[in-house]
Order: structure tokens, then sequence, then C-alpha cells
């Protein structure tokens, strides 16, 4: 249904109403990001297909404000954030909390992230077309909304279907999903991506601390840089799949970039259009109506109750054309109401069962990325591929691999094969066995379990790091530390596990009870050190070596994970002492 591009009509000024209009579809098609020169409903949006590698939407595509941003300049008023808000500009100011969230949730990013270089602006962006900035700043001193905000139930009647996936905990509804909150969450995606933003032990969703931060996470967490526009329109696209939410949104975007200002909670003004033109869960669009617009004989209309949640859950009813008119009969006034037709199923309800396509053997080492991905195929009952059906990725148990981008749950759409493909697996510092559990979200069918193995961190050759040879006088201490590098595949090898001994002989690994030794914590001779770790450039420089009274050529033998082994000789002699100079022979005396 076609979105109502936020007609901005001044009272009384017709002339400046046209020109509102006028903008508003200029700007839509001037968007950054944007070459087409047309708008586009969410269904017919054509997001890249990165931007449709995860949920398909934060929002489950949930209605939002489309007004556009004010055509007078930003720049923020000598007054901010002091006394009452000038009439005009409580529409262009951000209440003073959820401005201080938006710039909280940027600095915590930056600190996290910072490739991903996310700015507030974007924050209060989708802040101001998801929910009007938690409608005008409507929240308690802990940034909490005085009361919930909800968008529509997604049951497939005008919006997506999505089933209920949190037995009503967010939205109170154990049917169906709603959005939730200023940012417009729904619970299954809260679910991974909540965030606790106040630090007060609570992820909540209808808090704007918590929800802020959530969505900055969310728009970072494939690694992009918002700084490229180019990932900057696959992160919006990623929250509401819709073309023309990513224009509205880079209006909003720009305009605040050029300056805002601060204005007291609960004083902003509410949005007064929706992308569903307010009409509820209503399946077919209804006429927008022309707010404003001075009726015949100079009287004007009353405006429309304004709804208080983007999806407004009930449709105000619209005044007919002519208001003198009498509402038509139906057709028949004595037939009997038929039963309206069945919903016909969705992708989703035909999915029957998930096999594996064609998914690798899954093994990294501690601390590396996962070369090979996870994929999983929808099929029907009968075998045939479903493609369109959201397929999400639990990883199960007490391990600390992740996702890329520091998440434990993904969720992917199927393609047109029928197959999902979730993120890569980045392996934790935690060894062994890792199960990730494929699921139909919406439907309950089997789920899908996968195991990953991570390995210890290992190498596979171990090199001195210089060449002086080590001796020692008995009873002495060797000059030089032993230094190593282990290496993997050519590449320095950090965080590798060794062990340290001094053995018997090349052909006897045993453990040398004489010979050169190294000292533990109390100054005792210990001849095998172990728990040893390379550092992040793959060295290891052993403790000092000192020697007892047995001289001779020994061995110091260091083994690595992954079975790298490097044999070291040290020796053990006596100090060289320099020879006497030959005697004079003396004189023979006289008559010898």
């Amino acid at each position: 249904m076609a979105a109502q591009f936020g007609r901005r009509l001044r009272k009384g000024a017709a002339t400046t109403a046209v020109a509102a209009v006028a903008v508003a579809a200029l700007s839509a098609s001037q968007a950054p990001g944007v070459n087409d020169h047309g708008r586009q409903t969410a269904a017919d949006a054509t997001p890249s297909p990165d931007a449709s590698a995860s949920d398909g939407s934060a929002t489950g595509n949930s209605p939002y404000y489309t007004d556009l941003p004010p055509l007078k300049s930003p720049n923020p008023s000598p007054s901010t954030g002091t006394g009452t808000a000038a009439p005009g500009t409580t529409e262009a100011g951000i209440p003073a909390t959820v401005l201080d969230a938006y710039k909280k949730a940027e600095a915590a990013l930056n600190e996290a992230k910072p490739g991903c270089n996310l700015p507030w602006q974007l924050l209060a962006a989708i802040g101001r077309v998801e929910s009007g900035q938690a409608r005008g700043g409507r929240v308690d001193a802990d940034g909490t909304t005085i009361s919930p905000i909800l968008g529509p139930q997604l049951d497939g009647n005008g919006f997506a279907l999505i089933r209920d996936t949190d037995d009503g905990a967010y939205d109170g509804n154990s049917s169906y999903d709603q959005a939730v909150g200023p940012m417009q969450f729904i619970p299954s995606t809260w679910k991974w991506a909540g965030r606790d933003g106040n630090a007060d032990g609570k992820k909540d969703p209808n808090n704007i601390y918590d929800a802020a931060l959530a969505a900055g996470y969310y728009l970072c967490r494939f690694d992009w840089d918002l700084s490229d526009q180019k990932d900057l329109d696959r992160a919006i696209l990623s929250y509401n799949n819709s073309r023309e939410y990513l224009n509205l949104v880079m209006r909003w975007v720009e305009y605040y970039r050029k300056g805002t200002h601060e204005i007291p909670d609960g004083t902003g003004t509410l949005p007064g259009n929706r992308s569903d033109d307010g009409a509820g869960a209503s399946p077919s669009p209804a006429t927008p109506n022309t707010p404003n617009t001075p009726a015949p004989g100079g009287s004007k209309p009353k405006p429309s109750p304004k709804p208080e949640k983007p999806g407004g859950g009930t449709t105000t009813p619209k005044p007919p054309t002519d208001p003198g008119s009498t509402p038509k009969p139906p057709t028949d006034p004595g037939s009997t109401p038929t039963t309206p037709p069945s919903t016909p199923p969705t992708n989703t309800d035909t999915v029957d069962h998930l096999e594996d396509a064609g998914t690798a053997k899954l093994t990294a080492m501690a601390g590396d990325a996962f070369t090979k991905r996870i994929s999983t195929r929808a099929e029907t009952k009968a075998g045939k591929a479903v493609s369109k059906v959201r397929v999400r990725f639990t990883i199960i148990g007490d391990t600390d691999t992740t996702f890329t981008g520091g998440e434990n749950v993904a969720t992917v759409a199927t393609n047109s094969s029928g197959v999902a493909v979730a993120p890569a697996l980045q392996a934790g510092e935690k060894t062994g066995g890792v199960t990730v559990r494929a699921t139909v979200v919406g439907r309950t069918v089997a789920g899908l379990d996968y195991t990953a193995t991570v390995t210890e961190r290992a190498a596979d050759a171990l090199a001195r790091t210089g060449d002086a040879a080590l001796t020692c006088t008995p009873g002495g201490e060797f000059a030089s530390q032993v230094e190593v590098k282990a290496t993997y595949g050519g590449a320095a090898a950090d965080g590798v596990a060794a062990t340290a001994t001094l053995i018997k002989s090349a052909d006897d690994p045993a453990v040398a009870d004489k010979g050169p030794y190294f000292k533990d914590a109390d100054g005792k001779a210990v001849r095998t050190l172990k728990a040893l770790k390379t550092d992040a450039k793959g060295l290891l420089k052993l403790p000092k070596l000192y020697a007892d009274d047995t001289t001779g050529t020994f061995l110091l033998r260091i083994d690595t994970a992954g079975g790298a082994t490097l044999t070291v000789e040290l020796t053990v002699a006596a100090a060289e002492t320099s020879s006497p100079s030959p005697s004079t022979s003396p004189s023979a005396g006289p008559g010898a």
C-alpha cells in the first residue's frame, strides 16, 4: 500500500500546502543511495542480497511514521534545553532523555565496534520514523516509555505473518507478534538483539536506552561500515525492508546531521501520517485523507484522532466523501453473510522439515573464524524447496563460540532454492563440540542440529629467534634465555600451548635428573615447564636456565599443540684456563 509521505500543510495557506507536497515527492525520489524515480511499497522493494541476510527486518516490516523533516533549518536554538519549546520547534527537536540515549549508544558502539562508524543521527532518524521519538519523549526518568508502544499484530492481514514467539511476554499477544517499544523490535528479534543500555540488569524493549543500544548493535551486526553509503543502505533496509523506508530514514539522517536541538521530555509532537495510511490492520489500502484542507464554506473538518502507536491496532473510521450522504445498504439486505474465505497457507505453513544442504565439516582453531558455513534447506513433505522462510540458527550450550559479530542467534530467509546459509561462526577459546540448531520461525517442526568443533590453538613449526651458542660453567647461569617463534601455515601462531622439558638424550625423552634446570617460584630446581603459551606474535621466551656441577652436552625439547617440536642443545663446561709460560733453564755453572 502506498505510503503517505508526510504532507506538511501550513494552516490557511493553500499555496504552501501544494509546495510541501511537491517537495515531499521530489525528496523521496532524490534520497541518497536511491536511483529509481518512483516510490516503492515494501512488497516492491528490492534490497541488496546482504540486506536480506538476516531477519528480513528488525520490525517485521511494521508500519512507520512517514512525515518528512521540516523545511526549515534545524540549526539549534540559542535556548537549547531550557524553558518551554517555542511553537514549531518541538517538531524538529529531540526530547532530552531520548537524545541522551542515542548519543550514549553511539559512544558504546564506537568503543565496541569502531569499524561500524555508527552515527547517533541514524538512531535518531529510525527512532523518529518508528515511534516519533518515543511519542515525543513520553518517558520516565529511567528512559522507559510511560505506556507501551505497540505495532499492529502481524497476522498476515495486510502485514507480515509472524506467529507468536514470546508467549506474549513483550507484546501481551500470545497469538501473533507485534513490534514493541520506541525502536519497534519484534519479540523474536529482541530475544537475541536486546541490550541493557542503562545498566539496570534488564533488557527492556520499552526502555529507550536499551532499545537504542540494541538498534545500534543490530545495525552493526554484519561488520558493515556505516560511513559507506552502500553499507548504510543495507543496514537501514535490514531494519525495515522497504525502499520507501530507506528514503525516508535518510532524509531524517541528513536533517539531523545539519543540527538539531534538545527539547524537554514529553513536549515533542507525534507524527500524523503512517505508511499504512492509518488503516490499522486493514488488508486494503485506504484513500489518504488530506489534513487541514478547508471544508466548503470556510469551516474546517475536525482532525482525525492521532494513533498512539505506529500500527494503531484498530482502524479509525473515515467520514463519507459527502457529509450529507448516508452509507449505501448491502446489495442484498436479506442475504446471510458468507463465511470469509480461509487464508491461503503461507510459505512457512508448507514447511514440513529441514534438511542439511551440503554443509561441510565444521572445524576451526580456537580464536579463528570457521571457513565453512551451515546451509539448511526448508522442504515440504514431498521434498520440494520452500523459499522466503525464516530459519533461526541458535548456538546452544556452554561455549564462547559465536556468529561473526558476537551474536549467538541469527535468522536467515531461505532463497529461491529453499536454502538458508548461516553467518560464519567465530571460534571462541573453549575447545570441543559446539551445537548449532536450525529451526523454522513461526512453525513447529523438528530442529536440525549441526556440530562444529573448536580445536586448541596449534603450531606446525618452531624456530629459535637467535643463533648464539647456549653455554654455561658448572654451577653457573646461562647468559642467554631461549626464545622461539611458533608458526602455523607460515603465519605467527599466537596463544599456542607449549611444554619445555630437559630430557636425558635424543633417544630417551625422559626428564633428565641432572644437568641444566629452571627454577620454580621457591627457587627449587625443575626440569619441566608446562602451561606455557606463545604471545600475540607467536613468540615464547623461556625463563633463565641454571647449571649444576655436571658437565657435558644436554638437550632442551620444546613441544607445542599441533605437533611442532624443537630440540635445543645446551653445553656445560669448565672455564678454560690459560697455559703457563715455559720456564727458562738455569745456566750451567763454571766447570760444569
